[in-house]
């Protein structure tokens, strides 16, 4: 097993985001986390027991559910990611429940989450992905086995049948990742160190937290695999050198940044990886100079047509003229997404105590599991997910309420 240290953070864990899109996020200092990330990972895997990340499972678990006692008035409570907010929606009771969430499903996985969750003696806060409650256990001979399975979003997970009397027992079903502390909800910081020794055992709720587990022992780079991971960093590390900080700290800013994302994950919806990055880079000028053209059509104030005007030719001479380091930055992206893949087909190799399918229109097919998130020593984390494999997936699988 790989331990987990308690490393800390201050933001919420309310959204994660893709290693690779670090590059745009975070400029300079995100590039180089990056890679600081993947070597760290390379380390770890190489069999470093003193390596600085962390990494633990996601599992595609939904809703996301935050449950324990309120720090201001000493009360249990459950709810979703609306718990930290000003105005909060937190549930105290199934009355309130019915009045923050009246929709008919999320309401009654709240209702079976604040009966059971409450029996666990949570002491914190804790957040979790949910699995499943009674109503969504199914039992399934898939591929000649006899399965009790579940879909909370669109992997389905599949436990032997002869290994799920706990869960067949349960009236819902967790993982924990996130533990959160403080003296108000609104000013809570996360820590994604979850301990549930503490938790009272309830044969009503089957629950786990989401720490990676090497269950066979051998999970880790042989001297061709690390040799292979080292060509790629040395490579990264080559191509950050080419970037120029100006242009990084541009695209830093949410105008640009956004514009970037979108126009590349209409690339990963569609399930195309990025080969030629300057074929990439002339669709993205055309794909920014296309939109803010029909922002600039679309108002009929002259005043506000000419702001809108202007600010199109401030970004269109932007993109045009640091056309060459955009293709860089696709590079560098790719690069990191090359090392992140070699990681994760390594990572994936552990076997869990569940096996997970996805639901075609042909039957069930096996696939593996949504991602893993890795944290380093300051407590910033990251997504390892093969966003072409999952990303194609979330839009293809055949989801439960599709029947």
């Amino acid at each position: 097993m790989f331990s987990f240290n308690g490393f800390l953070t201050e933001a919420k864990n309310l959204h994660l985001e893709h290693l690779e899109d670090e590059v745009l996020n975070n400029g300079v200092t995100g590039t180089r986390g990056a890679i600081n990330f993947l070597q760290s990972l390379r380390d770890m895997l190489a069999g470093n027991v003193k390596s600085s990340v962390n990494v633990t499972v996601k599992w595609d678990g939904a809703p996301a559910v935050f449950a324990g006692i309120n720090p201001e008035n000493g009360q249990f409570f459950v709810g979703t990611k609306g718990v930290f907010n000003k105005n909060a929606k937190i549930n105290y009771s199934h009355e309130d429940i019915d009045r923050n969430h009246p929709a008919s499903g999320l309401n009654q996985k709240l209702k079976v989450a604040l009966t059971e969750l409450s029996k666990l003696g949570i002491k914190e806060v804790l957040q979790g992905d949910m699995l499943f409650t009674q109503d969504d256990l199914e039992k399934k001979t898939i591929e000649g086995k006899q399965y009790v399975t579940f879909q909370p979003n669109t992997i389905v997970y599949a436990v032997p049948k002869e290994s799920a009397s706990q869960i067949l027992s349960s009236k819902m079903g967790i993982v924990f990742h996130t533990t959160y502390s403080g003296k108000t909800m609104e000013d809570m910081s996360a820590s994604f160190k979850v301990n549930l020794k503490g938790l009272s055992k309830s044969s009503s709720v089957w629950f786990s937290d989401a720490t990676y587990k090497d269950t066979s022992g051998t999970i880790n780079f042989n001297k061709a695999e690390t040799k292979e991971i080292n060509g790629v960093l040395s490579q990264a590390g080559k191509t950050f050198h080419t970037l120029k900080s100006t242009v990084l700290d541009t695209i830093e800013d949410t105008k640009y940044r956004e514009l970037i994302k979108t126009f590349n994950n209409t690339k990963v919806r569609a399930g195309e990886k990025i080969t030629n990055t300057r074929q990439h880079t002339r669709g993205l000028i055309a794909y920014v100079y296309d939109k803010l053209k029909a922002d600039v059509d679309g108002v009929k104030r002259a005043e506000t047509k000419k702001e809108k005007q202007l600010t199109m030719d401030m970004k269109m001479k932007f993109f045009r003229s640091n056309s060459s380091q955009l293709v860089k930055i696709f590079d560098m992206q790719n690069i990191l997404v090359d090392a992140k893949e070699l990681i994760i087909r390594k990572l994936e190799k552990s076997k869990g105590v569940m096996d997970t399918f996805v639901r075609t229109d042909k039957g069930y097919r096996v696939t593996q599991p949504e991602g893993f998130v890795a944290i380093d020593h300051m407590g910033k984390a990251v997504k390892l997910v093969d966003r072409l494999e999952f990303a194609h997936q979330n839009f293809t699988a055949a989801k439960k309420w599709d029947k």
